[in-house]
């Protein structure tokens, strides 16, 4: 992958895998966040092995029928927002990036009209 360290500068936890759930990026707030799990150690390791049932089948459906994944959660007193989504290379499927961030638990919503 091109130089991502800006990704190491944000408060996102980014990672992606391969088409086959292999891990090929995590920047350092992932491997924080994943520390538990191997943190940096995680490159290479298939990312399906992290994920306890009945995420591993979804994940598992997102790499064989690429589609995105977004979901709220709470843990630890922080709510957090978890976009999953395909990556392409070329136009070809290559694999999943996941990203999160905390979010407020009052977050405001827009709706925007076309002028």
């Amino acid at each position: 992958m091109k130089d991502l360290r800006w990704l190491d500068g944000i408060p996102v936890s980014a990672m992606a895998c391969d088409r086959n759930g292999i891990c090929v990026f995590l920047n350092d707030q992932a491997a924080q966040t994943f520390a538990k799990d191997g943190g940096h150690a995680l490159l290479g390791q298939s990312l399906l092995d992290c994920h306890p049932e009945p995420a591993r089948s979804r994940f598992a459906a997102q790499l064989a029928t690429p589609r995105s994944n977004s979901y709220t959660i709470e843990k630890n007193g922080k709510k957090k927002f978890i976009h999953q989504t395909p990556w392409f290379r070329d136009g070809v499927f290559a694999g999943v990036v996941e990203m999160s961030f905390e979010i407020p638990f009052d977050l405001p919503h827009f709706t925007r009209q076309p002028s």
